[in-house]
């Protein structure tokens, strides 16, 4: 903790120097004051909502990232959990967490963060009533106490090993409870963030101000614009012309494109999502694993993730090389591409009897997924068509389980791989975040040892077998994990990337 103290003070040390040497001088002479401090942010889909409990998808929590906080955060280059919102914490016992807050912090509607507002927030996000999308990230939790105005007390069940980073996630993002009260915090919301919440406009933009009362000081971008861009060419288009001045997540077949632009920074990092082709296991003949097996044998992984023009990592594991629980022996797992293999087991089965649907969302990433997984199966000999839906009605559609295949991503936010498999695998989610509906008790043990232990190695341990197991067990199947990108125009200062694919818009200015 003290190191963590020293940390914290140093950061505030050269935040408060690097603004003195911003601001200071009156010459006139400064480039920055000839560049409106505003940013436009591109995105291909709207958010779905703007409230950390209700939502559980990377397009909103772009957005909410930038207006509410946590109580922990994760160095973007160490990725070491550090506190943000907390002072401190200790635990007394393998089931106690006691957190010290940060004092003399208010949200943007002027009522106090204490430990109250902690209470309030994680209490309605595990209660069933709220039916929160990520419940399953505090779900340990058994019950928050306030110990006094600034330190809290969680409590569990039983040891919770990736607590930090669960406390770190967007989802456990702390709400102002009068904020929560009195309006609906998916349109209008109210957190203790560097910018605040001004008007959405819903298919079109998403704008945000700063938050000139900033507990560590005010940001230096007026203004921020999330605009919905639909079309990637669009949006690069926006880009080159200084219309847009940042876009993340680059279609690997737009790549060269973007880095043949003189006006634009480029970032490509090794990252945490993952990506994978999902089978519904409530369906026949998903829920036969000769079909899994056949489907993944006629996926040529290596040829697509060529396609991604270095922007994917090839692997057999879910869980990827950036998370916690990864072992290199993941990848020996499953099932590697082998079109006889997958031809003799359809025709023996008969899986190309039944017309089967693959629905992914609009998005290019996802399409192109799609279309290429569409034709090797089909030379395999399945019958497949693709149907493809809004970002927004394919989440609902997919949660609600009326679909065949789908092609879905998880960020890991957390980079732990308890929270990957978890709420995406574990029984416990079915009907919620695990989509796929897959239920395993054999798995669903080892995830629970990984989660119930403060054991690092034993977690690791664990969460190999439980990889390992659900890789054979074939509902999810990798198609690549993700390498983080970012572009944007020359005069954006201060953008840094983390590898989860997350990024706060604080310390960024223009020039």
């Amino acid at each position: 903790m003290k190191k963590w103290l020293a940390v914290l003070l140093t950061a505030m040390l050269a935040f408060t120097a690097g603004c003195s040497s911003s601001s200071g001088g009156s010459d006139g002479g400064n480039a920055s004051t000839d560049v409106p401090q505003e940013l436009t942010y591109a995105s291909t889909s709207d958010a779905v909502g703007l409230s950390p409990i209700m939502t559980n998808d990377s397009v909103s929590s772009r957005i909410i990232e930038q207006v509410y906080e946590t109580l922990f955060t994760r160095n973007p280059e160490t990725m070491e959990v550090e506190p943000k919102l907390a002072e401190s914490y200790e635990t007394p016992d393998e089931n106690t967490w006691v957190i010290k807050l940060k004092e003399d912090i208010q949200f943007t509607d002027g009522t106090p963060f204490n430990a109250e507002a902690v209470k309030y927030t994680f209490d309605k996000f595990r209660d069933p009533k709220t039916a929160a999308p990520r419940a399953s990230l505090l779900e340990p939790i058994s019950e928050v106490n306030v110990v006094d105005e600034y330190t809290v007390e969680i409590k569990t069940e039983k040891p919770y090993g990736a607590m930090l980073a669960a406390l770190s996630h967007t989802n456990a993002s702390i709400v102002s409870p009068e904020a929560d009260k009195a309006q609906d915090l998916m349109k209008e919301p109210v957190g203790t963030g560097p910018f605040k919440f001004v008007s959405w406009t819903q298919g079109d933009q998403v704008v945000l101000e700063k938050n000139a009362d900033y507990w560590q000081g005010e940001p230096k971008l007026e203004k921020v614009t999330f605009k919905v861009v639909p079309e990637v060419n669009t949006a690069i288009s926006m880009l080159q012309t200084g219309d847009v001045q940042f876009i993340d997540a680059i279609p690997s077949e737009q790549l060269k494109r973007v880095e043949s632009l003189k006006n634009v920074e480029i970032t490509k990092n090794e990252g945490t999502p993952m990506y994978y082709m999902g089978f519904n296991m409530n369906r026949e003949p998903m829920k036969d694993l000769e079909f899994r097996q056949a489907a993944a044998y006629a996926l040529d992984r290596e040829a697509y993730v060529k396609k991604l023009n270095g922007l994917g990592v090839q692997g057999n594991s879910i869980i990827g090389p950036k998370v916690f629980g990864f072992d290199e022996s993941a990848n020996e797992e499953g099932y590697s591409h082998d079109a006889e293999k997958a031809k003799e087991m359809v025709e023996k089965n008969g899986y190309g009897d039944q017309k089967l649907t693959i629905l992914t969302a609009n998005t290019e990433a996802y399409m192109m997924m799609a279309e290429i997984a569409q034709s090797q199966l089909t030379q395999a000999g399945f019958n497949v068509e693709i149907e493809s839906m809004e970002w927004g009605t394919f989440l609902d559609t997919t949660k609600e389980g009326n679909f065949d295949i789908t092609f879905m991503g998880w960020s890991n936010s957390t980079a732990d791989g308890s929270e990957l498999l978890y709420p995406n695998f574990h029984s416990d989610n079915i009907g919620s975040s695990n989509r796929m509906a897959y239920s395993n008790p054999e798995f669903d043990k080892l995830v629970e040892e990984s989660r119930s232990n403060v054991d690092q190695e034993v977690r690791q341990q664990k969460l190999d077998e439980a990889n390992k197991l659900l890789v054979e067990d074939a509902p999810a199947v990798i198609m690549h994990h993700g390498v983080v990108t970012a572009a944007y125009d020359k005069s954006v200062k201060g953008l840094q990337v983390d590898p989860t694919g997350q990024w706060s818009l604080y310390n960024v200015s223009r020039e």
